[in-house]
């Protein structure tokens, strides 16, 4: 099952999509983290912070768990 984080935009960067997931807690962490492991953005390995998400993309990460973008009406 995946968590459900809220957007109350169209799209949200994956950098930014992490720090709202409270996965990492810095910009600095997140640099670091995806230029080491990356994340799976709808089963693609994703490296870059500036990643377009949008409604009903799936991101996973290994240890971090699964968690999906919704968009809040």
């Amino acid at each position: 099952m995946h968590e459900k984080i809220e957007i109350n935009t169209e799209f949200i960067t994956l950098g930014q999509f992490i720090k709202l997931a409270n996965i990492l807690e810095s910009g600095g962490m997140v640099k670091a983290f995806l230029q080491d492991e990356g994340v799976f953005v709808n089963d693609e390995l994703e490296h870059r912070r500036g990643r377009k998400l949008y409604p009903n993309d799936i991101v996973t990460s290994q240890g971090l768990g699964s968690f999906i973008v919704t968009k809040s009406n």
